[in-house]
């Protein structure tokens, strides 16, 4: 098999070591020639590359590594840039949660007024990569997962409509290994799904096993109960209270459509003053990671360098980030690989906008996803969609215009904003704060 050679776009990332482990974890499946780093901050990337650089060295120290800030070294000589960026770092993120709460809001990095701010800011940073990718590695592809992930994708399909970009999420995977647990499986790969929806908003409307078996009875049986709530200390999962509120959340959720499995996210846009009401508007999910992840992985990290050794690290790797290595054999061998992906809706959703970016399974091959269609979908989450999807489209087209007025407009339609007279004020509040990394506004 042919070695690939790979750049991680957002080198600094807390979650690029574990994403490092991963891919050295699956070399039989993705043989790697090389791995680059690239990060438009220096100090942030050489904390997290300098660990990498002696993990590699102990588990595969024939693997080529480069850190750099420099685009043309970064981008030079690829096959896949992996893309998981964050403009404003977890600072922005914390003005995207505590801006709306100030007005009763949700506070939320990918969904309402906090998901808008945080696209206005990541459009250009992912264009600034689609183009060097393009220019400097024409034919490389770009497995882009920075968020928010609806609207990064409404932007590359609008502008950037010849990318060979893929756009995916990892929330249903994380879901899907919830599901796993509640049914007693071994993988999310013994279950076959039908899906649609958006990004962070959508629907399962079948899970069989291999034989074919019908499991969302069973799924249904325990969502109704207890959401997607398992045991997590027997499943060896680490989940902080915010997530567990989030899994028994779901149970509100699936209430309102009983005949489908939801995305947890939908939360935040069905029960909007629930969220507002159990938020801390002092301390919110970014305070929590900052105090959390990103203190444990880079104490980790420098504690790797110190030591020139990986000896009794707790860096872990990254498991359910496993479907990008899916993805980059369906690409380099042609696998047809079956997975939910965010792509042009071009009659995957026969009673939908053909131009909306879609959540739905894909085979994926050489030439990229073909998604599955998946036939009329109900008034109910068609309704949903389509404010949602009016949204994202405005939210790219005031980035691509500098228009206040529609900004205005897509924070107004936001089914987690009450009415205009909020959606401005926080709008002037927005502006301000990313004043630095949003286009001027007119």
């Amino acid at each position: 098999m042919k070695k690939h050679s790979i750049v991680i776009a957002g080198g600094g990332s807390t979650f690029t070591p574990g994403i490092v482990l991963m891919l050295l974890e699956n070399l039989d499946r993705l043989p790697i020639r090389q791995i680059k780093f690239y990060d438009n901050d220096k100090e942030r990337q050489d904390i997290v590359a300098d660990a990498c650089e002696i993990i590699m060295k102990e588990k595969a120290p024939e693997i080529t590594f480069v850190k750099t800030t420099d685009p043309k070294e970064a981008f030079t000589d690829v096959d896949f840039v992996m893309a998981h960026i964050r403009v404003g770092k977890y600072k922005m993120r914390e003005m995207d949660e505590k801006i709306p709460l100030k007005y009763d809001v949700v506070g939320q990095e990918t969904c309402g007024p906090g998901g808008i701010s945080y696209g206005m800011r990541s459009i250009g940073g992912v264009l600034e990569i689609v183009d060097y990718m393009e220019k400097y590695s024409p034919d490389a592809w770009m497995l882009n997962y920075s968020n928010p992930a609806a609207i990064v994708a409404e932007a590359t399909r609008k502008l950037r409509p010849k990318a060979k970009v893929l756009n995916i999420c990892d929330m249903p995977i994380a879901i899907e290994n919830l599901m796993v647990k509640i049914l007693g499986l071994k993988s999310r790969k013994d279950m076959t799904v039908r899906y649609y929806g958006l990004n962070h908003f959508g629907w399962w409307t079948s899970i069989l096993d291999k034989e074919g078996k019908d499991l969302m009875p069973e799924l249904k049986a325990h969502v109704k109960e207890h959401g997607y709530s398992v045991n997590f200390d027997e499943a060896g999962q680490h989940v902080d209270n915010s997530w567990r509120d989030t899994f028994k959340k779901v149970k509100d959720v699936y209430a309102l459509d009983p005949d489908t499995l939801p995305n947890t996210y939908l939360k935040y846009y069905f029960y909007p003053q629930d969220e507002v009401k159990k938020a801390d508007p002092e301390y919110t999910r970014a305070n929590e990671v900052m105090d959390g992840r990103e203190k444990h992985v880079f104490g980790e990290c420098k504690k790797i360098a110190a030591n020139q050794s990986t000896e009794g690290s707790t860096l872990e790797i990254d498991e359910h980030a496993s479907y990008i290595v899916d993805l980059a054999r369906a690409i380099a061998y042609n696998t047809g690989e079956r997975m939910l992906l965010i792509v042009e809706n071009k009659g995957a959703i026969a009673n939908f906008d053909e131009t909306a970016m879609v959540e739905v399974p894909c085979i994926v091959g050489s030439n990229g996803p073909e998604p599955i269609t998946q036939g009329e979908i109900p008034r109910f989450q068609k309704g949903l969609m389509e404010q949602q999807v009016a949204v994202e489209k405005l939210v790219v087209e005031a980035w691509e215009e500098g228009s206040r007025q529609k900004l205005w407009q897509a924070l107004t339609l936001s089914r987690t904003v009450p009415n205009g007279h909020v959606a401005k004020e926080l709008m002037e509040e927005l502006i301000a704060a990313n004043k630095t990394y949003w286009p001027e506004m007119e």
